[in-house]
């Protein structure tokens, strides 16, 4: 059925108008990005069949490169462009209440808080480094590495030299996992000890170490695995 042949409730743009985006369902959402069909199929087919794909997940949809999503029937590279996009929004909008609300770094949930979004459906690990003041207040934050799916490099000297340009006192370090497990493996226990230790004779205290999934996060300071919805921790003491 194509799309004009629905009652105006039933379309996704008329619905959207009429209810607000909050009252219309993820594949209207898309239908409306997607804009047109083709002759077998409505946009909002489309957008249904990209849902089903991927298991009714925008995160896992969101994860999809721009060459996968051009090669679904239907959607092509200017659609996948604009899909891209729209998630792309929505990461940078994640970072953006951060910043806006201007608070200090209290715990583990508010470096998650701060990442999270940014980092929800990377299909790569990246690594960040978050500069603190003493009193926790983010001076600034910075990525140093893009690695695969399963591993990237954390730049220990180059951390290091970024701390003291900032003239931080305290560091975070932030990097993910693709894979959905957040426990650390043997290179970033090694890895964070070795930057732990090229900190130290600059009176620089690395705080903590988060791991990143779509779903939760691993902190080294307290050694234990929250879910995203867990109530915020507390980073040791100073």
């Amino acid at each position: 059925m194509k799309i004009k042949e629905l009652g105006s409730e039933e379309r996704p743009r008329e619905r959207m108008l009429a209810h607000g985006p909050g009252h219309v369902t993820a594949a209207e959402l898309l239908a409306v990005l997607l804009r047109t069909g083709t002759t077998e199929e409505s946009v909002l087919d489309i957008a249904r069949k990209l849902m089903v794909d991927c298991g009714e997940s925008l995160t896992e949809l969101s994860s999809r490169s721009i060459e996968q999503l051009s090669a679904v029937k239907g959607v092509g590279k200017a659609k996948a462009l604009a899909l891209s996009a729209a998630f792309e929004i929505g990461r940078r909008m994640g970072e953006e209440r951060f910043r806006m609300e201007k608070k200090t770094i209290r715990g583990a949930r508010d470096v998650y808080r701060l990442f999270g979004a940014r980092m929800k459906g990377l299909t790569q690990e990246e690594c960040w480094g978050v500069f603190l003041n003493p009193s926790h207040y983010v001076i600034a934050r910075e990525k140093f590495s893009t690695g695969s799916d399963v591993s990237t490099v954390i730049d220990s000297c180059a951390l290091v030299r970024r701390a003291l340009e900032h003239r931080c006192r305290k560091l975070v370090l932030v990097h993910n996992h693709p894979s959905g497990n957040p426990l650390p493996g043997k290179a970033d226990i090694t890895e964070t000890e070795d930057l732990r230790k090229a900190l130290a004779p600059f009176h620089i205290k690395l705080l903590d170490h988060i791991i990143v999934c779509d779903d939760s996060f691993y902190s080294f300071s307290d050694e234990t695995t929250y879910p995203a919805e867990a109530q915020s921790v507390t980073i040791g003491p100073s």
